[in-house]
């Protein structure tokens, strides 16, 4: 029994799977700090407030409806996005570029795929009952 659970826990899919969330949680700190203190504010000098919480509240029957509170979400969500974006795709798709370059290997060309034998059998096969209908 525990030779099976230390079987489970030692595999390759687990440890990654335990390294991606605790390095995401980090990289989540990093990515909130930008948004948060650098994004936010730098908004906040052009529009006057960090937040739109305050915006577009209607009172229905002594309830408000907060439509500033989505599009603060809305906004938050989009400089994540762009932050994310610029700051590790970006990079690292220019950065596998010049690997690529430096390989000698063309984003041009594709590699073919294989044809999976057993597709290749049933093309056949439909083939071979087509031309027997007619």
């Amino acid at each position: 029994m525990l030779t099976g659970f230390k079987n489970f826990i030692l595999k390759g899919n687990v440890v990654d799977l335990a390294v991606a969330v605790v390095i995401g949680a980090a990289f989540g700190a990093v990515v909130t700090a930008l948004v948060q203190s650098v994004l936010m504010p730098f908004i906040a000098g052009l529009v006057g407030s960090p937040n739109f919480d305050s915006f577009a509240v209607v009172t229905l029957n002594g309830n408000d409806i907060k439509f500033g509170v989505l599009l603060t979400a809305i906004v938050n969500f989009l400089l994540i996005a762009a932050a994310i974006y610029f700051v590790v795709v970006m990079p690292m798709n220019h950065i596998i570029e010049l690997r690529n370059r430096r390989l000698g290997i063309s984003p041009d060309v594709k590699e073919e795929a294989a044809e999976d034998p057993q597709i290749a059998l049933l093309t056949e096969i439909r083939d071979s009952l087509q031309q027997r209908q007619n």
